[in-house]
């Protein structure tokens, strides 16, 4: 059965980006480790978008973003030095751990126009890797695994599905997988973790004689096995083993409210380093908390 459904809540951060938040959501903060969800676009940008739509410099800990994308490109920059461009199919795996700063911008577009389509994500660190050294970590070709078979292409984004492992580190057991299916085609859920959802990016899909349509978080029970693709369909499938309640505010996550505290003041002191080509401008800490920045 379907324990819940989820809608994404649309939402405009000004300069033409829009987005739909889909975790956490009040009556379920996380799937497995799961604790953000984010579905980017479809959108276009034009050449010459203003820097306005960029995310400029913010802080995390506690976490691991993932940041994946259906179209367009996105520059990375953070407090490690690094400097990475992503593009579709590719992922870009940090983890904050004791924190890290980061940006990510629209250059790309900025110069040539583009078409933005993709997925934030973040991961909850479980208890002993909370404040864990940061790193940074880029993934395509081989580190992704993926098969075509009766109508279905997937590809594991990170963790353990299908009998394939994805490369990035991960801290604790968990799954997330893209899917596209075409019309008709059957997709079989993976089994073996706790906590499991289904995400239609684009598309509908049949559950037990029941059609879901884009912009639906599922979050299945134990005994829902596949789905069917009842149009061509984008779909991610993701979930993993729970690691314990956790707090947010913006940008942190924590299994400790002082800790989240701690990191607040730190950010408002300038205690966190900045990424060094962007050392000239950041996002201020929100007076009260927020909702969790759509973009990671």
């Amino acid at each position: 059965m379907i324990e819940m459904m989820i809608e994404q809540r649309r939402s405009s951060l000004g300069g033409g980006l829009e987005v739909g938040r889909v975790l956490p959501f009040a009556r379920r903060r996380m799937v497995g480790p799961f604790i953000f969800f984010d579905h980017m676009g479809p959108l276009d940008l034009a050449a010459g978008v203003d820097r306005s739509v960029d995310v400029r410099p913010h802080p995390h800990i506690g976490l691991s973003t993932v940041t994946y994308l259906f179209s367009g490109e996105i520059m990375h920059r953070d407090s490690l030095g690094t400097e990475q461009a992503i593009r579709p199919q590719e992922v870009n795996w940090m983890t904050a751990g004791r924190g890290i700063t980061h940006s990510e911008r629209f250059e790309k577009a900025r110069a040539v126009g583009d078409h933005l389509h993709g997925i934030q994500a973040w991961v909850a660190l479980p208890l002993g890797d909370e404040e864990t050294a940061p790193s940074f970590s880029h993934h395509d070709g081989d580190d992704l695994p993926h098969w075509n078979a009766n109508g279905v292409h997937g590809q594991v984004i990170a963790g353990d599905a299908y009998g394939l492992r994805a490369a990035a580190r991960t801290h604790s057991p968990l799954f997330y997988v893209h899917l596209d299916l075409e019309a008709g085609a059957r997709a079989e859920i993976p089994a073996q973790y706790r906590e499991r959802a289904l995400y239609i990016a684009q598309g509908a899909v049949e559950i037990d004689g029941v059609r879901y349509t884009a912009g639906r978080m599922l979050v299945l029970g134990p005994d829902v096995s596949w789905f069917r693709a009842v149009e061509p369909t984008t779909a991610m499938v993701l979930g993993g083993e729970p690691v314990g309640e956790r707090f947010l505010f913006w940008n942190f996550v924590s299994s400790s409210k002082e800790r989240l505290a701690e990191a607040a003041a730190d950010w408002q002191a300038g205690r966190m380093k900045l990424p060094d080509a962007d050392h000239d401008e950041f996002i201020p800490l929100p007076a009260t908390d927020p909702a969790p920045p759509p973009m990671s």
